[in-house]
């Protein structure tokens, strides 16, 4: 059984919203894919994953915890490995398509994740890179690294050629239960007058939020959970307007760049 801790969604406990959301990512990955080798990196339960699956479609999954990714494998019946996604043990040029969903800003050093994706990826296929837009993000100690739509071009340019990054942005429904769990969230903060959330050891701040998120949720009960919003995947939409108010960035990288020692 895999433990929610809030890094990754999860039916039943994680809000209608942010399931819809990383729906919409997986759905646009989907419409700009053809045949061939899909991997997906921190594919977690496999939710999304699955969603990529096509006529002339490999997929398979690789998330850096072993339950997870045999959770993942055992619902879904997609090949799901064991891998560091800065590290991945696929041979270079060895996938067509390969989709970083909400992962790389859990990195420390997320330049390594994405010269990773460059170098699994054949030279005609993609990157599909999907992240939080760091002034719209909420508070969560497992984003390490958070990207503005310039930052993440810029990495991104750094190992690819041909890079075009949009937003993926909410109805109104959305901007209003955005809002809703964030002024939730700020009152929450409020009790931390000395900051000591940011003083401890990570691990301690993590495992604090950890119980937390699950406390609050159950509190809460199906009041932002179980379709109880009305919120789905059609609420959000790719857009070239990206402001501070734009959930998540949406990036495809094409024309990868490798080092010799790479290639």
């Amino acid at each position: 059984m895999v433990r929610f801790t809030g890094e990754r969604p999860t039916e039943g406990s994680t809000p209608d919203s942010l399931l819809a959301l990383h729906a919409a990512g997986y759905r646009e990955v989907r419409a700009r894919l053809g045949p061939g080798r899909v991997l997906d990196t921190g594919c977690g339960l496999g939710e999304g994953t699955s969603s990529l699956a096509g006529s002339g479609r490999t997929v398979v999954g690789a998330d850096y915890d072993p339950t997870t990714a045999l959770a993942a494998h055992r619902r879904h019946r997609f090949p799901a490995a064991c891998m560091d996604a800065a590290g991945l043990g696929i041979r270079t040029g060895g996938v067509d398509w390969v989709c970083s969903s909400h992962l790389v800003e859990h990195f420390a050093a997320p330049e390594t994740h994405i010269a990773e994706l460059a170098r699994v990826v054949e030279p005609g296929g993609a990157a599909f890179v999907v992240t939080p837009n760091a002034p719209a993000d909420f508070e969560n100690p497992f984003h390490l690294v958070l990207f503005r739509r310039h930052e993440l071009e810029t990495a991104l340019r750094a190992h690819f050629d041909d890079v075009r990054v949009w937003g993926l942005a909410g109805s109104d429904a959305v901007k209003e239960d955005f809002a809703r769990r964030r002024r939730t969230g700020r009152r929450l903060v409020a009790f931390d007058v000395l900051d000591l959330r940011h003083k401890v050891p990570r691990r301690w701040y993590i495992a604090a939020y950890s119980l937390l998120l699950r406390i609050v949720y159950r509190l809460l009960g199906n009041r932002y959970s179980g379709g109880a919003t009305g919120i789905t995947v059609d609420d959000f939409f790719l857009t070239d307007d990206v402001d501070d108010s734009t959930p998540v960035l949406f990036a495809v990288a094409c024309q990868p760049r490798r080092s010799a020692s790479s290639s």
